[in-house]
């Protein structure tokens, strides 16, 4: 069976499933040269993003082009990326600097 996932841009490492992928499942994610083929690890549901290449502990996540946080661990090929290894840099009132 094929799924519907999205990856927006080459540069992106993350793909957003569009609708809910059972585990198991190969996907198959294109956008202009690039490519990717992943197993999911497990199931992936509507809206959320897997990954598509292996992404390493402190190593940006990309999504639509644009940096959306930073990985807190190694995340494979095919494992969801959510709030369980993926840290925003964006809203983190505990991450001001209070330097003058």
């Amino acid at each position: 069976m094929t799924y519907r996932a999205i990856l927006m841009q080459p540069s992106d490492n993350v793909a957003t499933a569009l609708e809910s992928i059972p585990e198991g499942s190969v996907v198959t994610v294109a956008c202009q040269d690039v490519q990717h083929s992943v197993t999911l690890l497990e199931a992936i549901e509507f809206g959320h993003k897997f990954a598509v290449r292996p992404i390493r502990g402190g190593e940006d996540i990309v999504k639509y082009g644009e940096v959306i946080g930073v990985a807190v661990r190694d995340i494979p090929p095919g494992q969801h990326v959510h709030v369980h290894n993926l840290e925003g840099k964006r809203g983190r009132g505990d991450k001001i600097s209070h330097e003058s």
